[in-house]
Formats: C-alpha cells, structure tokens, sequence
C-alpha cells in the first residue's frame, strides 16, 4: 500500500466539531471522514482521484502455500 501523506492541518472548532459529529455519525475517523469530504467535493469539480489499494487484512499465507484470492 501506498504510504499515505501526513501534514498538520488547522480547522476552526466550530468546523472541525462539525466533522466530528458525521464522521460519528458514518462511524468514520475524522480523518477518513475529512477525505471522503474532499473526494466528493473534487468529483463535483470532475477532478477522478484513483484510490490507493487498501491494505491487506488478516494472516499472512502459511509458508509454502501459494496464496488464494479474497
């Protein structure tokens, strides 16, 4: 997976607490309710952002057997 950008981001209270509350409310992390937020806001601009391949989950493949798809 792609490493992800991490840089400071200062929001008014007021804001922030508003993202808060639906990032609660999409049981997101405010940071990934704030990314939702942008994607959709750069889609209404018809700016596509591919997404990055998730993580995989769960235990490795045991050794010496091939891995199967999820």
């Amino acid at each position: 997976m792609a490493e992800k950008k991490a840089f400071p981001l200062r929001l008014d209270p007021a804001l922030h607490d508003a993202v808060q509350r639906l990032a609660d409310a999409e049981l997101r992390s405010v940071n990934a309710e704030i990314e939702v937020l942008l994607r959709e806001a750069l889609a209404r601009r018809g700016i596509k952002v591919a997404r990055a391949e998730p993580a995989r989950r769960g235990r490795p493949p045991a050794a010496g057997r091939p891995e199967t798809p999820p």
